[in-house]
């Protein structure tokens, strides 16, 4: 502990004051608990930004912050799809480690558990407020849950203190906001039923009902319809407090501003949790058209334009220069994701991946390498570009490192600090990283995870993946599976269509070495 502050007294003012002359040692050092927000995106790719070298999209305020702080080129999503990327990032484990962290139903019980060591439980332990706004979905209650009475365990039991949040994902039910315990504006007169298996109530459906909707949708999402959206799942009874799509971001923000206003004097933690670009994509009519390719392209200038007014509030309340600000993205982006609303035909030479291969669901870089900005003025490097490995599981252990907080041994087995990297003053970051998804497959009407877990392993400029099932593809991504090994070299093949593996069969076997014992030694972080 005592080494851990005196590392990071040297971090924030020495170093802060050698990297940027203009700000004195002491004033670098005055905050040691600085305000922290990690604002994450929902399928926000590599490419989708203008900092990260798009054209037909236009993202002012998200370049401004990275120009503003430091930008990295090799970041990594623990996953490349949802759930199990939240789950590391607020545990510091890899979700592979665990069972049951595949992409949730909307009735899923708590897969983060009441005692678990996170993200918010250590901050909150260095005295930070602490709060969740948006996307939750990482499971609530012990079961079947009670949408009509109070809801737990949830985020308030695994150490935030305030959470305003949708229980899953946009396009599943039920289609409410959760604060804290309870649903908003619920009547009691008129009680939420949810099932993900059988219709309940007598609502219309997508399936039976397409005259009725915004936008064609698969079978998978062709279920309850809300707001004109068919969604995944069965619900009835909530008409009072279901949301309305082209709101909903304007809400989240709301809440999200509520949150920093009201704890402006002391410390706190926002984990703001975006639901952009995420299917159904619906903005809100001033966005409308504003990219110019149709509802996705809409959402992230959606998302642009709702960053900039967060980090005007910050100046606004004179809190700024004392708020470290993390951007990323749960995983790799996805064009067409069950419902027909022109992504992919509108995407002209648009390049959500940038120059990776396929996007979220795949184990190919595209679906887990994502954009990543740290902003903290006065203290994170300025206007630069970091070429260093991190992976948002190292957030609980690097964060924590910030504060002063040790780690148990048994927590956060997967975190490294990667403190100094992520504030843009050495190059350095991990040796490697796993990245991970699960084959998805389509029974009928419903796609689910299979249950195999695909892992990869990058380390240096090699990208190993191990050898596991048939090539599969999910709405148009190549998952990236094989029955044998793959090799590639991402400094001379970024896209991964060389595979060298036969070629180089010992650097093969060595990195299948070093995966598995990763997995088999159950934790990473010594």
């Amino acid at each position: 502990m005592k080494f851990a502050l005196s590392r990071r007294a040297l971090l924030l003012a020495g170093a802060g004051a050698a990297v940027m002359p203009r700000v004195a040692a002491s004033a670098a050092a005055a905050r040691l608990k600085p305000n922290i927000i990690v604002i994450y995106a929902d399928d926000l790719g590599y490419g989708d930004l203008g900092c990260y070298g798009a054209t037909a999209l236009k993202t002012p305020h998200v370049d401004r912050l990275a120009a503003r702080g430091t930008r990295f080129v090799n970041a990594h999503s623990p996953s490349a799809t949802c759930t199990p990327s939240r789950y590391a990032l607020l545990t510091g484990d890899y979700a592979w480690r665990a069972s049951g962290t595949q992409i949730l139903p909307g009735d899923a019980p708590a897969l983060i558990r009441p005692g678990q060591f996170t993200l918010p439980h250590m901050l909150k332990k260095a005295g930070y407020a602490t709060g969740v706004v948006g996307k939750w979905h990482l499971g609530l209650g012990d079961g079947k849950v009670d949408w009509n009475g109070a809801i737990a365990p949830g985020p308030l039991d695994i150490g935030f203190d305030y959470g305003y949040f949708m229980p899953a994902t946009l396009d599943r039910v039920p289609t409410v906001l959760i604060e804290n315990r309870r649903v908003v504006n619920l009547d009691p007169t008129d009680p939420i039923r949810v099932d993900y298996k059988a219709k309940v109530g007598d609502e219309p459906t997508g399936a039976e009902h397409p005259e009725r909707l915004k936008f064609g949708a698969d079978p998978e999402h062709s279920n309850t319809i809300v707001n004109g959206i068919s969604r995944i799942g069965y619900m009835t009874g909530g008409k009072a407090a279901r949301w309305k799509d082209e709101e909903l971001t304007d809400q989240l923000l709301g809440k999200a501003i509520d949150f920093v206003a009201e704890r402006k004097d002391k410390p706190f933690f926002l984990y703001f949790a975006m639901n952009e670009p995420h299917v159904p994509r619906a903005p809100h009519p001033r966005f409308a058209g504003a990219s110019g390719m149709g509802p996705r392209g809409d959402t992230i200038v959606q998302f642009d334009w709702t960053v900039g007014a967060l980090m005007d509030k910050l100046a606004e309340l004179g809190i700024a220069d004392d708020t470290l600000v993390i951007l990323s993205s749960d995983n790799g982006p996805i064009l067409f994701d069950g419902y027909e609303d022109q992504a992919v035909e509108l995407a002209g030479g648009h390049k959500p991946s940038g120059p990776y291969r396929s996007g979220k669901y795949s184990i190919y870089e595209g679906g887990t390498r994502v954009p990543m900005i740290v902003s903290w003025p006065g203290h994170v490097r300025e206007a630069h570009v970091s070429e260093a490995l991190v992976d948002h599981v190292d957030m609980v252990a690097s964060l924590a490192a910030l504060v002063g907080q040790a780690l148990p041994q048994g927590a956060a087995v997967d975190s490294f600090d990667m403190l100094i990297p992520l504030m843009g003053r050495s190059e350095r970051g991990r040796e490697y990283v796993v990245e991970d998804t699960k084959l998805m497959v389509t029974t009928g009407s419903t796609v689910a995870s299979s249950g195999a877990r695909i892992l990869a392993l990058r380390a240096g400029d090699w990208k190993f993946i191990r050898g596991s099932v048939e090539p599969h593809e999910f709405h148009g991504n190549a998952i990236g599976t094989l029955p044998r090994h793959q090799l590639y070299n991402l400094a001379r093949d970024p896209g991964e269509r060389a595979d060298l593996a036969a070629k180089m069969p010992d650097l093969t076997a060595k990195l299948a070495a070093r995966l598995e014992k990763i997995e088999k030694d159950g934790r990473s972080r010594p």
